[in-house]
């Protein structure tokens, strides 16, 4: 590894060709871009998807001559009310300024109904209008619907751009969606969400986000598995003890306690975000990077997990959850919950996988942490100090370590662990890891679909878990309480061990400062 300052981050125009040089076969298109931002006046637009935008508009993937973004809700606001909304969670910078004024006018509002026609006949007119300002050809244009609303207004809003708001012929344009989870609350609910939205558009059309698809060291663990000989013989249950892949934040729902009731822990983190993680880890390596061949191996993963087993889980609730006046007081829902999962194939069988998300713990990390097995016929009786680990940290402090038993530096042969580390704050200096939301929306223009979850892969994962959080929505099983700033309850722990993990006392991972 090359010492830190070695490498340079050299800033340089953008060359469009350059940003799909790895994907061939997604060209882009002649024709200008109209992207659409439905619930532009939510938190979540105003939050995530208008600043990824403005990023990738300074980036110069979104070009100031070519494209437009049409904000559409229900609020009667003007366009100037929806730009000073957004403009508070754009950079505020000096060097920023001009660029946030340019984006900004990039910006047109347009009010109406997710139910009905008018407001969409509206909009298809603000585009069409767009599209004839840049003299693109009837039908070559491309048209993106960000859909940053809750799913229960898919099927109609999905209906109203279908009838209103489609390209009107086909000469090289498109015209995409993209929907963000929940995607329902069970199998029965997503496939019926799936229908419905199928029905509209094809499977190429619909692009179904998951963020965490989008952040960085996800997007590594492909590259990490399969460019790496080091790797590929150790992969597998001859040498892998456990899998862990963890999901802590160290705040509670924070006044959003009545809309995180109605889904709970395991489908608002375990069932998507971490069981897209998993898939990455467990697949086996695909025949090409081409979108389909990757989402191929995810869905036989998927499909090899045996069903969940109720003394594997733990769910837990924190102490003062049901403070929240918007949460019923008899509420069962988990805010913490520990699954082990087993996936019955010949690389993985006998590997636990242990998924375990919460909130109020006593730390704020997302991490895979996959544990080798002991040394045999250990001679420097050092099984105590703990195992080799290899540890993706996905946020804060994005790391990729590896844990090892080395010789305590002295006259002595004493033994120690440590680590190999590569961080990314100190590796990659001045380099600006992107947002998910950026990467994942750039995908989307470039139609890539690589990092988004098909309908096949939707399905398997809900019937993964949709025994379980029936069982729970029935009181079956019941949450543990767990003081707020804990580990959690304690027999999550208690499971983590029957399950093989072997933790590791008196080491702790620092990130290594510049």
């Amino acid at each position: 590894m090359a010492a830190v300052g070695e490498w340079h981050c050299e800033k340089r125009p953008f060359d469009k060709s350059e940003s799909f040089a790895n994907n061939n076969e997604n060209v882009p298109e002649t024709g200008c871009l109209s992207i659409v931002v439905l619930g532009a006046s939510g938190d979540l637009a105003k939050k995530k998807t208008f600043p990824a935008l403005f990023n990738l508009y300074r980036q110069g993937f979104l070009q100031l001559n070519d494209v437009h973004i049409f904000g559409y809700a229900r609020t009667k606001i003007s366009d100037d009310d929806l730009r000073d909304r957004i403009k508070g969670y754009l950079p505020n910078g000096n060097d920023v300024t001009e660029d946030v004024k340019n984006f900004l006018l990039l910006i047109k509002y347009v009010s109406g109904s997710y139910d009905a026609p008018e407001g969409f006949q509206a909009l298809d007119k603000a585009i069409s209008e767009h599209e004839f300002s840049k003299n693109s050809t009837e039908g070559s244009s491309r048209r993106l619907f960000y859909l940053a609303l809750p799913p229960s207004v898919y099927p109609p809003v999905c209906r109203m751009i279908k009838s209103h708001c489609m390209n009107k012929s086909d000469l090289g344009g498109w015209t995409r969606i993209v929907v963000e989870k929940p995607f329902g609350r069970d199998l029965e609910s997503a496939e019926e969400l799936s229908s419905q939205i199928g029905e509209l558009f094809e499977e190429p059309q619909i692009y179904r986000i998951d963020h965490y698809l989008g952040k960085e060291l996800v997007q590594n663990l492909l590259v990490l598995r399969f460019a790496n000989r080091l790797f590929l013989p150790l992969w597998n249950r001859d040498n892998i003890a456990n899998v862990q892949i963890v999901f802590r934040e160290d705040f509670g729902t924070d006044g959003r306690g009545g809309y995180f009731d109605q889904y709970g822990i395991i489908r608002d983190i375990i069932q998507n975000h971490l069981l897209q993680v998993l898939c990455l880890v467990a697949m086996e390596k695909p025949v090409s990077l081409k979108p389909e061949h990757i989402r191929d191996e995810k869905v036989k993963v998927l499909q090899s997990v045996l069903p969940i087993k109720d003394e594997e889980v733990v769910l837990g609730q924190y102490e003062g959850y049901k403070d929240d006046p918007t949460v019923p007081d008899n509420s069962n829902t988990p805010t913490f919950a520990t699954a082990i999962l087993h996936i019955h194939n010949e690389r993985w069988e006998g590997v636990p996988f242990i998924l375990k998300a919460g909130k109020a713990l006593n730390s704020r990390k997302a991490e895979i942490r996959v544990q080798f097995k002991d040394v045999p016929g250990d001679i420097f009786k050092c099984q105590k100090q703990g195992r080799n680990e290899f540890v993706i940290r996905l946020q804060p402090s994005e790391a990729i370590y590896m844990k090892l038993t080395v010789k305590q530096p002295g006259l002595e042969m004493s033994t120690a662990q440590s680590e190999l580390d590569l961080s990314y704050r100190q590796r990659y200096q001045g380099v600006v890891i992107p947002e998910a939301y950026e990467r994942l929306i750039l995908d989307t223009i470039k139609g890539d679909q690589q990092h988004f979850v098909r309908r096949d892969e939707l399905k398997a994962a809900w019937e993964i878990f949709t025994p379980l959080l029936h069982r729970i929505d029935n009181g079956e099983l019941k949450s543990l309480p767990y003081k707020p700033g804990s580990r959690g309850p304690a027999e999550a722990d208690q499971l983590l061990e029957q399950a093989g993990y072997v933790q590791t006392h008196g080491y702790i991972w620092i990130p290594p400062t510049l």
